[in-house]
């Protein structure tokens, strides 16, 4: 049987719409903590920030809003919205039922000729943490998971993780960036680009737990021991 290719592979090519590169681009920056929970931003000064104009701003907030990232002050802009701890280790908890084992599966499928491409999305985790791009890992991370989780060929399992991964917050990953720890958990996308390679399907799901620990607990504070 032949497993069709990832859709987040297919789509590598794909020219985004400004508002959709902006809707991203704030979604990473929620994640990363860039944009504070609890606090107000206004779309023109958002605009000002990542070098648009208004309008696509507000267009992305809405769709940021349907995801429950932001929620719309009349007259004022957009609240980040604020996620408990139970809530995180909630979304960690699904997280942890439908990643690891999807991982272990797909590595027996995964095509020879698509590995170079999975790699190369690796190494733009790990570009983005050697810019101190925190925006930038957030949105590589995002695309590389989603791309492995594709080869399960569930549209609808893939959406969910998606959607998890967004009300996940990462608020640690500032101090990590600088203490260079982030560099090493970036790395470690390539360990599992090493264990696809070599199809240790047991392998990679055992990394996929520790990197959701990480989320957690490492990424989460900035503050736990390795």
């Amino acid at each position: 049987m032949t497993v069709p290719t990832t859709p987040n592979l297919q789509s590598l090519g794909h020219r985004q719409t400004l508002r959709e590169r902006v809707r991203d681009a704030l979604r990473a920056a929620i994640i990363s903590g860039e944009l504070e929970p609890g606090v107000v931003y206004s779309a023109p000064a958002l605009g000002a920030r990542f070098g648009v104009s208004s309008t696509p701003v507000r267009e992305a907030m809405l769709d940021l809003a349907k995801e429950g990232l932001v929620a719309a002050q009349p007259n004022k802009g957009f609240r980040i919205t604020q996620v408990s701890e139970q809530d995180l280790d909630d979304i960690a908890a699904v997280r942890l039922l439908i990643e690891p084992p999807t991982v272990r599966a797909a590595v027996r499928v995964i095509p020879e000729a698509d590995l170079p491409a999975l790699r190369e999305l690796a190494q733009a985790i790990v570009d983005a943490v050697e810019r101190g791009d925190l925006v930038g890992y957030v949105r590589a991370d995002h695309v590389f998971h989603l791309a492995l989780l594709g080869y399960s060929g569930n549209r609808h399992l893939v959406d969910t993780v998606s959607g998890l991964r967004a009300q996940t917050r990462l608020l640690g990953l500032a101090p990590l960036l600088h203490s260079g720890r982030l560099g090493r958990s970036a790395a470690e996308h390539h360990d599992l680009m090493d264990l696809v390679e070599a199809r240790d399907a047991a392998g990679a799901e055992e990394l996929m737990r520790r990197h959701i620990g990480h989320v957690r607990g490492l990424w989460a504070s900035g503050t736990e021991e390795e």
